[in-house]
């Protein structure tokens, strides 16, 4: 979106206002009535701007290919969506893997195991695992965010696989990231971080690979995966970054690993809307803001 004096104007006054936001999500509705969807541009507004409630679910069921680019086939394939989900239920209720009883995100896993061809064999199956934990734990965020237990689960099996497609090769190299970004924004912090034996031990896999969930509260978890969902896993290490800032006093504080992790396992929940601002700001400090034309 090229820039516009004028735009800008009116953007700052609603936003003096009180109304910040209006103009995006006005872009938002004339992106949503291109037939078919400009993939790209939505991807661009996502990383620019935050998703408003409304057109969120929408956006990312186009984005990780759940609902086509072309709008008239929207209702179509989610008649399909539907029959799929409710033919691999009935067939894990045949082979006895599930019943009424079973907790809705354990179902979502046996779902996932068998479309995946890694479902284990009856006679081995076992309650869900360590192993299982960051699914769950992605699967328990996505059923707060989303009410439809159909949306709940395309959206648990497309936000997962094209996770590890995009950024399985980058995930390793996060921590390393961290800490560069720490080096620069606060070197005292990741010297006594480094003193005490806790960097090698942070929360990695909470923020990496279960991208927060259980971490965040939900309200604030989907801020960040519209950054996910549209492109950036580095947006991760920048939420990361802003944790480890916000609470510099009180990890200076601690002198074992284990104090810091505990802490950082169970961050308090009532700032957590400004520390993902303040790390969207970092990120895009650091990263720069996509320029394509929105």
């Amino acid at each position: 979106m090229a820039d516009d004096p004028q735009r800008n104007f009116r953007s700052a006054y609603y936003e003096k206002v009180g109304f910040r936001g209006v103009e995006e999500k006005k872009s938002l509705e004339i992106l949503l009535k291109d037939n078919p969807l400009d993939l790209e541009k939505l991807s661009t507004f996502s990383q620019r701007f935050p998703l408003p409630s409304m057109y969120r679910i929408h956006v990312w069921k186009v984005l990780l290919g759940i609902l086509p680019p072309h709008s008239d086939s929207h209702s179509l394939v989610g008649g399909y969506r539907k029959e799929q989900y409710q033919d691999i239920v009935e067939a894990l209720e045949v082979m006895r893997y599930i019943n009424s009883s079973t907790p809705s995100t354990h179902i979502y896993l046996r779902m996932f195991q068998l479309e995946s061809q890694v479902l284990p064999r009856c006679s081995e199956t076992l309650p869900p695992n360590d192993e299982n934990e960051d699914f769950l734990a992605i699967s328990r965020a996505m059923e707060e965010i989303v009410d439809d237990s159909i949306d709940c689960y395309w959206l648990i099996k497309c936000f997962i696989n094209q996770f590890h497609i995009k950024f399985g090769d980058s995930l390793p190299h996060l921590p390393k990231s961290l800490e560069h970004y720490l080096s620069q924004e606060e070197p005292r912090l990741l010297n006594h971080l480094r003193s005490v034996g806790a960097l090698p031990q942070l929360p990695y896999s909470l923020w990496f690979k279960r991208c927060f969930a259980g971490c965040l509260p939900e309200s604030s978890l989907q801020r960040v995966w519209d950054k996910v969902i549209s492109g950036s896993c580095k947006i991760l290490v920048f939420v990361a970054l802003e944790i480890l800032l916000s609470y510099k006093i009180m990890l200076m504080g601690h002198t074992r690993p284990e104090g810091v992790v505990k802490f950082l396992c169970n961050i308090p929940q009532e700032n957590t809307d400004a520390i993902v601002t303040k790390a969207i700001d970092l990120w895009q400090k650091y990263c720069g803001n996509p320029n394509h034309a929105v």
